[in-house]
């Protein structure tokens, strides 16, 4: 009867496990809070929240402060790609897989991927050693093939051919070890594609390694959907390995690298959450031909397209590179004017600024020395102020410009026309052609500078 009795509470202890994931800061954070999410697409499930812990150890004859957090997750939390987020902006969070076992890892939050060291879990710690060794093979291919450009000869074309042999070694040894984990999927899905042998050509290894980029990608692999494989793979390739210098190139690359990648996905729902990625990140770039481009070509063929997200990306766009500057009117001297029917330029520089931004009072003089000497175009100068009592003062300073005041009764930032132009700082700057048509966005009083300079040069 005991026996029986012991046998029922192992039973129950068992069906009532629980697993921990436990995290160590060093250094820790300055908030006290991470969030457990599941990675599901581009859209994660939260899961649960934890209080960091401090902990002060003693290094040597030093001190240490350290920053703690658990989560407890029950046995039936299903297995994938779980992240740990502790900052709302930046790389703030540690992605890891979780599959029915305890997980502990150690890591600085500042470089959180660069450092991130798995102490329990099997399907952590074997996926990290992978990376950390293909990475180190890989370096090796490389260096032979980019020696061989410089330098051809026989010797180079073996080393190159022994390398891509232990590295392939290293791969079957490593997919072999995870059959049956979660982490083999990432693991078949990490692997580069490399040429049988060195190549002759510069032009040559740049095509093979674009054209292939994806060759050992699944795109319907739930377990790689179910984390940011797949989205980091795609911004890798459209925003990095697809670059150039010039802007005119660099659209082009974007729309041909797009394209490929449109190209090898038939999953409508991958498809779906990869576009709805691309366009936030262009929108967030505020690269409205890309986004529109976009929407053109592939999203409004898709059958399952959120009508909702497109109009949202639009409206943000609304105040970007190829769109009509928001039209506004005021009054100089008992003269009305209209921006859409000025026509005292060639082109327009509008500035948006405030008396109260110390930043614009220091910037706003020099810029209007400077576009002294590009006297085709105008100045619209837009003050954000509480009342004119300062702008009155300040816009004498600024002769020769078109000075207009902008304000509201409670929040001068809720003017008509700063929303419209959905200006969150001061000073911001728009370029615009003769049609008052957006051409610059410059980020800053240098980038201002370059870009009439280059104006000046092309005429």
């Amino acid at each position: 009867m005991k026996k029986f009795l012991s046998l029922i509470v192992l039973i129950s202890s068992i069906a009532n496990a629980q697993f921990s994931v436990k995290g160590t800061m060093t250094p820790p954070e300055d908030s006290d809070w991470v969030m457990l999410h599941k990675l599901q697409g581009i859209k994660p499930k939260y899961i649960s929240n934890a209080t960091i812990q401090f902990d002060t150890i003693a290094v040597g004859s030093d001190k240490q402060v350290l920053g703690k957090f658990a989560f407890e997750l029950p046995s039936d939390t299903e297995p994938g790609v779980y992240r740990a987020t502790y900052r709302t902006k930046g790389a703030g969070f540690v992605d890891f897989i979780f599959n029915k076992e305890n997980v502990e890892f150690i890591f600085n939050p500042k470089y959180p991927e660069q450092s991130i060291v798995f102490t329990t879990s099997r399907e952590n710690k074997l996926y990290s050693e992978y990376l950390e060794l293909y990475a180190k093979a890989q370096n090796k291919v490389n260096e032979h093939q980019m020696e061989y450009l410089k330098n051809p000869s026989k010797d180079v074309k073996k080393a190159y051919k022994r390398e891509i042999g232990n590295l392939e070694d290293l791969q079957e040894k490593y997919e072999n070890k995870s059959e049956g984990m979660l982490s083999n999927n990432f693991i078949k899905a990490s692997q580069r594609y490399n040429t049988s042998g060195v190549v002759d050509e510069m032009t040559e290894y740049v095509s093979e390694t674009v054209d292939n980029f994806f060759e050992y990608v699944d795109f319907d692999n739930k377990a790689l959907y179910n984390s940011s494989f797949l989205i980091d793979k795609v911004n890798y390739f459209v925003f990095l390995l697809n670059y150039s210098d010039d802007q005119v190139t660099q659209q082009k690359l974007h729309k041909e690298s797009i394209e490929k990648v449109m190209e090898i996905i038939s999953n409508k729902k991958v498809k779906k959450e990869i576009i709805e990625f691309l366009a936030t990140s262009f929108t967030d770039k505020r690269n409205s031909e890309i986004v529109d481009w976009l929407f053109t070509e592939f999203y409004d063929k898709l059958s399952n397209k959120d009508d909702a997200f497109k109009t949202k990306k639009l409206d943000q766009l609304s105040v970007s590179v190829g769109r009509d500057a928001p039209d506004f009117s005021w009054k100089e001297a008992d003269q009305e004017y209209k921006l859409s029917e000025l026509s005292d330029g060639e082109n327009y520089l509008l500035i948006f600024w405030s008396t109260a931004c110390p930043h614009c009072t220091r910037e706003i003089p020099e810029v209007h020395e400077f576009m002294k000497d590009f006297s085709t175009t105008s100045v619209v100068s837009f003050a954000i102020e509480n009342d004119d009592v300062e702008f009155n003062k300040f816009k004498e300073r600024l002769g020769g410009w078109h000075n207009v005041m902008g304000t509201h009764p409670e929040y001068k930032f809720d003017n008509e026309v700063v929303k419209k132009y959905k200006i969150d700082a001061t000073p911001t700057y728009f370029v615009l052609d003769q049609n008052k048509k957006i051409i610059a966005i410059p980020n800053t009083i240098d980038d201002v500078h370059k870009f009439f300079e280059n104006l000046e040069k092309i005429k």
